[in-house]
């Protein structure tokens, strides 16, 4: 006869939990690598939360910004060091996160929390050449591709979700192009492709 705790650890052992590993390759319409495309997985029945990695940095160097993309946690503070010699005023208008820090000069810096997840673009309101993006996030599946266009997401939970890729450039509606995904074990390798639209001075008015 058989004890309850046996037929648990049979059942248990019947359906194992799975994890997969996913790789995504980007290119544009041409066929060149994307990089700064940031791929989040976000499973139907949600994910842990991102454990936040201090510190987030987003310095102004150069008359630019850096990184260009930088993708953090819901919650997170991010730091703005002024590297150069001239003042910025840094800011936005992304109902994610809207925000001005005053013009403030070289070496110092303003810190900022970004509770909420979604796109802030980021300008100066003194160089409208300077732009960049905060990708902010609420799921513990991400993976930022570099100059080959490649990420791969590792450890995803069995089931059904939504693979997301987000480029600042991209034409689609609000940059994300939305893939549905099901984990039922190994996943074949996906390859995407983008229209990637002219880069554009927009500033903090994504």
């Amino acid at each position: 006869m058989k004890t309850a705790l046996t037929v648990i650890g049979s059942l248990l052992c019947a359906t194992p939990v799975v994890a997969a590993d996913l790789r995504v390759s980007i290119t544009d319409t041409s066929g060149k690598p994307v990089r700064d495309a940031v791929v989040t997985y976000e499973p139907a029945e949600g994910s842990a939360p991102v454990g936040i990695k201090a510190p987030y940095v987003m310095a102004q160097r150069d008359m630019n910004f850096t990184p260009y993309v930088l993708v953090v946690p819901a919650g997170a503070t991010v730091s703005f060091p002024n590297q150069d010699a001239v003042s910025h005023h840094v800011y936005s208008f992304s109902p994610a996160r809207k925000f001005q820090l005053p013009l403030y000069g070289g070496g110092l810096s303003r810190s900022l929390t970004f509770p909420t997840a979604g796109t802030v673009a980021i300008g100066c309101n003194i160089h409208d050449s300077m732009q960049a993006y905060i990708r902010v996030i609420d799921t513990a599946f991400y993976a930022q591709t570099d100059e080959k266009g490649v990420v791969t997401l590792t450890n995803l939970p069995s089931g059904a979700g939504d693979l997301v890729i987000w480029h600042p450039m991209s034409s689609a509606k609000g940059g994300e192009t939305h893939l549905p995904l099901s984990v039922q074990g190994p996943i074949k390798p996906i390859n995407v492709q983008l229209k990637i639209r002219r880069m554009a001075h927009a500033g903090g008015g994504y």
